[in-house]
């Protein structure tokens, strides 16, 4: 998992209050209650969820992007034939990795905009 969807997965996990409780198992999906004053959902709606939406769109552009967008999927296969022509297997490799795993980064942003709009139907007077 690469850094910048690391990030967003924490935030948008951290502000809508999805914290794991104890150590997590891939069938252990309890979550901790959380109460939020008033004051925490209306800075949450005004000011963090939209900053989310932004990033998950943005990254979800760049993920879509042509092979002229760096780190997009297209660009990291250009990048790996190239490397490939050039001889470097290795990091043809690694770059057809890179680009195989973007498929699953795509379900974990969507994911991600799903909580953020269950979050503001229910808290923020509708959502979009």
């Amino acid at each position: 998992m690469t850094t910048w969807i690391r990030r967003v997965a924490v935030v948008a996990t951290a502000v809508l209050g999805f914290a794991p409780t104890g150590v997590a198992t891939a069938q252990d999906t309890t979550y901790a209650p959380v109460t939020l004053s008033p004051e925490q959902v209306k800075q949450l709606c005004e000011e963090r969820l939209p900053r989310i939406e932004d990033r998950v769109s943005r990254l979800t552009t760049r993920i879509n992007g042509g092979p002229d967008v760096p780190g997009s999927t297209a660009w990291l296969r250009a990048q790996s034939q190239q490397a490939r022509d050039a001889g470097r297997t290795a990091r043809a490799a690694r770059l057809d990795q890179r680009a195989s795993r973007r498929g699953e980064q795509l379900t974990r942003l969507g994911d991600a905009q799903h909580r953020v709009d269950a979050f503001q139907a229910e808290h923020c007077g509708g959502g979009k």
